[in-house]
């Protein structure tokens, strides 16, 4: 008869499975996360941990075919899981600043892995000890009746990994604490964060002490910090997004220098240190207008405290420009998708201005303000 642990075991993992099943599909169908390599990334994570890693753990301890097969899935499942790990965090920096890791812990996180995968070629580096004397393979009703037993230079490498990746992890979080402009989203943060922090306690509380019931409640929590990640995914998808990208005003300028429409992001901050950005504003809609019908374009300026990037519409003779802290592929994506419907909604109107001696009406492009709050919601 199967006992209570075992049960709650595969129920979540058929649980974990068919969510990370809907959430791949979903991430698939929906162009969430601003950039190609975000969602390939979240994917990963996704595929890694739902499906793979729990499989592997699940089959090991729930199937007992031999010992060679059983430990060799389980070596697996750590190798698997600990890149899935390396995905994670990688996820996690991009939070910060867009495809931008710190070299020191992507280096040493690469070299403990490749340590571990070196140390888990040793016959010896985990033993498997089973009580039953069924004939194999059989299904394993007590999940005690199996266990792993790491070996010491294993085992340590394994936790060296483990406390590494938690405080790597503690470390994002206190900058997204700092930085994020988005401040209910740390607490969505932190409570995946703490979700994640359990089941890595419980599996180096299961290499110390050998105990499987240890290595089950792992099991079931890295099941559920899948599942919650899933439905955060799929419910608050911005949360993945760069969390410290600010954008503090969007302009868009007629190709006469015409300011045809402005909005604020932000009522108070860089744009109200210094009067200076009045003139810099001023000067930036004459060089627009000189470089809109020309062949070399300025597609970004950089002050000391912002960016100024641009996009442009050489058809109807437009251009947006957005200052941010920063630039990177998401905002870019946004800032095209947004000139495009821009152009969609007010082509009409474009095209009767086109004429430079014709009088411009900016108040026809009062309704702006509903394509940049659909384009650019997560920066507000």
């Amino acid at each position: 008869m199967y006992n209570p642990l075992t049960i709650s075991v595969i129920i979540v993992y058929f649980i974990c499975l068919i969510v990370s099943i809907i959430t791949i599909v979903h991430i698939f169908h929906h162009k969430i996360f601003g950039t190609v390599l975000n969602s390939v990334l979240n994917i990963l994570a996704v595929f890694i941990i739902g499906i793979i890693y729990s499989t592997l753990s699940i089959f090991s301890i729930i199937i007992y075919q031999s010992e060679y097969v059983n430990v060799l899935l389980w070596k697996l499942s750590i190798i698997l899981g600990f890149l899935a790990l390396e995905i994670v965090l990688i996820v996690s920096y991009f939070m910060i600043e867009y495809k931008k890791i710190p070299f020191f812990p992507l280096l040493s996180y690469t070299i403990l892995l490749g340590f571990l995968i070196g140390s888990l070629f040793f016959l010896d580096s985990i033993q498997i000890i089973h009580k039953s004397s069924a004939s194999s393979p059989y299904f394993v009703s007590d999940t005690s009746d199996i266990n792993f037993i790491f070996h010491p230079l294993t085992g340590l490498i394994t936790i060296i990994f483990i406390t590494s990746f938690l405080i790597n992890l503690l470390y994002v979080g206190i900058i997204l604490f700092f930085k994020s402009r988005e401040p209910r989203v740390i607490i969505g943060f932190s409570i995946n964060a703490i979700i994640l922090w359990i089941p890595l306690i419980l599996y180096m509380l299961y290499i110390i002490f050998q105990l499987p019931v240890f290595r089950e409640l792992h099991i079931i929590f890295i099941m559920i910090n899948s599942i919650v990640l899933c439905l955060t995914l799929i419910k608050r998808p911005e949360m993945f997004q760069v969390l410290t990208n600010k954008v503090y005003v969007l302009n868009i300028y007629h190709k006469s220098g015409i300011l045809l429409y402005s909005y604020k992001f932000e009522k108070e901050g860089i744009l109200t240190d210094s009067v200076i950005w009045g003139n810099i504003l001023i000067g930036i809609n004459h060089i627009l207008s000189e470089f809109i019908d020309s062949r070399d374009k300025i597609d970004m300026l950089e002050t000391k405290k912002a960016k100024i990037i641009v996009n442009y519409n050489n058809e109807y003779g437009f251009a947006v420009l957005v200052i941010s802290n920063q630039k990177n592929e998401i905002l870019v994506n946004l800032m095209e998708n947004f000139t495009n419907e821009f152009k969609d909604r007010y082509k009409n109107e474009l095209m009767e201005i086109q004429d430079l001696n014709k009088i411009i009406d900016v108040s026809d492009f009062k309704d702006t303000k509903e394509i940049i709050e659909e384009n650019f919601k997560i920066y507000l």
